[in-house]
């Protein structure tokens, strides 16, 4: 095996260990020099110190064979070039705009060794030119977790006080998920507070590319806090209370992320077209059109179809007892018709303004045996809790948890 060949084996090895590690922001933070340098040597998992590495962008109109040609390759060349790379390198895939490098010799030559394909961030194609064959192959950065945290207290949307805090904004959506059945951030109160921390996927040390997950939270809404605990049982990952009770229930709180609610569910509302009073059992979420409408829990699509108060609309049979109905909508999500079994928080259609509407708005409407019951009102019957032969697991875990919690506020109190 070739000295290179071994060099890179085990580089791959240690990045790789390193990108299942938590990394935090403070004591235990990879050494970004020590990384830095290692990308000096290697770009792609390729050795670099003796080749020179030139960046080009694709063109309109460009394909593979184009390409290669425009490195010199001859007409023969260029097409077994494409032939021999088609399995990681989609001709149909290649867009304007995306990036490629070539890894030449240091001499007058500048003989091409490899030729690297960007398909996402992460993602790479690599032609590799140093044996008599051409060898084509995938490549992937390796991911590091670094472990991040963040708190505030509510004087507007959750949304905006993440943004203001210098996190990631979509944070709020991950803690929607994680909180979707316990609060309804439609309801946040002013004064209520967050703790949170989370892991950020990142590549070559300084690129954010997306947060990798919430690793526990503690979220205080109108006086009382609500723990969320990651743990792992079954093989299946969820978010459990102090008590070890799963904070997963039948039913999200509700069917959008983050839009406000315009009517409540009542028995005498003066409606706005019809100019008369009249039961509106349901809630109206007012939302731009287009937004993504969520099905609140696993169920069979029962109808499907268009009326007039209500214009497009759909109705979901969860069980013997639950069934929801979401109206007014703009169009249907692709597959979605009668007899469809739908997963909870499953896009199903698409907020519009269709029927006896004044804007843009969903009217979700509940029923329980077949009687309308106020949707924000309505409670569920909780998942599974921590097995008892689990529990001291998540004692431990619960433990840590909290204990990292309570060092970064205090960090964060500090001003450190």
């Amino acid at each position: 095996m070739k000295k290179q060949s071994i060099i890179y084996i085990l580089l791959v090895l240690l990045v790789s260990s390193l990108s299942c590690t938590h990394v935090k922001q403070t004591e235990e933070e990879v050494d970004s020099e020590w990384i830095d340098s290692l990308q000096h040597i290697y770009q792609y998992g390729i050795c670099i110190d003796s080749l020179n590495v030139n960046e080009y962008m694709i063109k309109s109109g460009d394909n593979p064979a184009t390409i290669f040609s425009g490195l010199g390759f001859s007409a023969l060349q260029a097409d077994s070039i494409s032939k021999s790379s088609r399995h990681v390198l989609d001709p149909t895939k290649l867009r304007a705009g995306m990036h490629y490098c070539t890894f030449t010799t240091n001499d007058s030559v500048a003989a091409i060794r490899y030729i690297a394909f960007a398909k996402s961030l992460t993602d790479y194609a690599i032609i590799d030119f140093t044996n008599d064959t051409i060898c084509a192959y995938e490549f992937s950065k390796p991911i590091i977790l670094k472990r991040k945290y963040a708190e505030g207290v509510l004087n507007s949307s959750l949304w905006n006080v993440i943004k203001a805090s210098g996190a990631d904004p979509l944070l709020a959506l991950e803690m929607s998920n994680v909180y979707a059945w316990q609060i309804d951030f439609f309801d946040v109160k002013e004064g209520d507070s967050f703790k949170v921390l989370y892991d950020v996927a990142y590549i070559d040390n300084t690129t954010a590319l997306r947060i990798a997950s919430i690793e526990g939270a503690i979220f205080t809404h109108q006086g009382k806090d609500f723990v969320a605990i990651p743990f792992t049982q079954d093989s299946i990952s969820e978010y459990f209370d102090e008590a070890g009770n799963s904070l997963r229930k039948a039913f999200l709180k509700a069917p959008l992320d983050f839009f406000r609610i315009t009517s409540r569910f009542t028995n005498a509302r003066f409606h706005p077209i019809l100019k008369r009073y009249r039961a509106h059992h349901g809630v109206d979420y007012a939302a731009p059109v287009g937004t993504p409408v969520k099905s609140i829990g696993d169920g069979t699509v029962i109808a499907k179809g268009y009326q007039r108060g209500g214009g497009n609309f759909l109705k979901i049979k969860h069980n013997s007892v639950y069934t929801t109905t979401y109206m007014h909508l703009s169009k249907f999500a692709p597959g979605i018709k009668v007899g469809s079994h739908v997963r909870q928080g499953q896009e199903v259609a698409y907020v519009g303004s269709t029927g006896l509407s004044t804007g843009p708005h969903l009217d979700f409407r509940v029923h329980k045996n077949g009687q309308p019951i106020n949707p924000l009102q309505m409670d569920a019957p909780p998942s599974k809790p921590v097995k008892p032969e689990l529990t001291d697991s998540f004692k431990i875990i619960k433990q840590q948890v909290l204990a990292e919690i309570d060092s970064f506020a205090s960090i964060k109190q500090k001003g450190l």
